[in-house]
């Protein structure tokens, strides 16, 4: 709206012209206004003097302030309202709460950061990313094993030369947004449990269980999986429509010929495991076999700790065209687990190392992790 080139003083002083006897088209044509423009002033400040047009003024421009001041709360309440809910706790939260409101009300950036308590420099300052070539190795490394938590990244990143202590590479890893949710099975529970030593040498105590998938439409196929409890190596991973007791025995078999005859064997009660093929295989080769007790999968700990690795880090992330292509996948899997990836109870090492170096009977002091009893607590059962 274009602003009037006449005060309210001004304006008073031309009403009292006419008012005074001078005729109302002379007015207009003295001051070169027109008659409609006359007669709106006269019914906005007919009858005031200057001194009240003055007090009009002041009471306009409070109450356009008093305006100004209730719109601003308003906006402020809504603003505020927008981010109940929501967690401010780290700076970096904060700073993007700032920005988001910015964005979002069109508000100056020094009232947003007073709305989120935050100071104004470090959201007018983008913070520049340090160690880039770490964060671009872990997104590397977390792309191919989407599995992997900070610790078994940064095992990776250190037999590369990227070394660094542990709360910076958990900050950069949750920076990057890496992280990746648990999947956590239903709680069962446990009660009072035996203990049960660890074994000391390799090929001294394997341990056997299957696991199930599928492929196709609905197809179920299981897998074989036979772990040595000391090297946390994987045997053998056979994946097959129906696995009977004579197949176990047969895959047994190839097992003793590549990695030495073992003193135990524990397992489940499964019907393939209890099966007469299996239970002349024992007789035959005087094998001890050890049935951990019914429903009691804790009592076979080491390969039910790889089936939930195997589980995690390759059934679940692999959708099966057929069997071959699930063994092809399985085969790669086995290879990278043994080869590859650091085992948190063997100190970082692979399975394949570990044997290796127990082989080679020339082991640094401190190089292995010693093995350890597996102790079980009683617990109390929650009502």
């Amino acid at each position: 709206m274009r602003k009037s080139r006449f005060t309210e003083e001004q304006i008073i002083a031309i009403l009292a012209e006419q008012e005074s006897g001078m005729a109302t088209v002379d007015v207009c044509r003295r001051h070169g206004v027109s008659t409609a423009t006359f007669y709106k002033w006269k019914a906005k400040f007919g009858g005031l003097d200057v001194s009240d047009a003055r007090k009009l003024k002041t009471l306009e421009a409070e109450n356009a302030r008093l305006k100004k001041l209730l719109a601003d709360s308003m906006l402020d309440v809504s603003i505020l309202k927008d981010l109940l809910g929501k967690e401010l706790t780290t700076p970096q939260a904060k700073r993007a709460a700032a920005r988001r409101v910015i964005e979002t009300y069109d508000i100056s950036q020094r009232r947003a950061c007073r709305l989120v308590s935050v100071d104004p420099k470090t959201v007018r300052r983008e913070a520049v990313p340090d160690n880039p070539e770490a964060r671009s190795r872990m997104r590397e490394i977390a792309a191919v094993r989407r599995r992997f938590g900070y610790r078994r990244i940064g095992l990776m990143l250190e037999r590369e030369g990227i070394v660094m202590n542990q709360k910076k590479l958990r900050r950069l890893y949750k920076e990057e947004g890496l992280s990746v949710k648990r999947r956590r099975g239903r709680k069962r529970a446990t009660g009072t449990r035996e203990p049960m030593l660890a074994p000391d040498a390799p090929s001294k105590r394997w341990s056997l269980d299957f696991v199930s998938d599928v492929f196709g439409v609905g197809r179920r196929f299981r897998m074989l999986c036979v772990i040595d409890d000391y090297t946390r190596e994987c045997l053998a991973l056979v994946a097959d429509t129906s696995l009977s007791g004579a197949r176990v025995v047969r895959e047994l078999e190839r097992c003793i010929r590549l990695y030495g005859r073992p003193d135990t064997i524990v397992s489940d009660n499964g019907t393939e495991l209890t099966s007469r093929a299996v239970l002349e295989w024992q007789n035959q080769t005087g094998i001890a076999w050890h049935y951990i007790a019914p429903g009691k999968p804790q009592q076979n700990g080491f390969v039910e700790s790889f089936n939930g690795r195997l589980r995690d880090e390759c059934l679940n992330e692999e959708v099966f065209d057929s069997l071959a292509h699930a063994r092809r996948v399985l085969a790669r899997w086995r290879h990278d687990y043994n080869h590859h990836r650091p085992h948190s109870s063997l100190g970082g090492l692979t399975p394949a190392a570990r044997r290796s170096l127990e082989l080679a009977g020339d082991i640094a002091p401190g190089a292995l992790a010693s093995p350890q009893t597996m102790h079980y607590e009683r617990i109390r059962l929650s009502k």
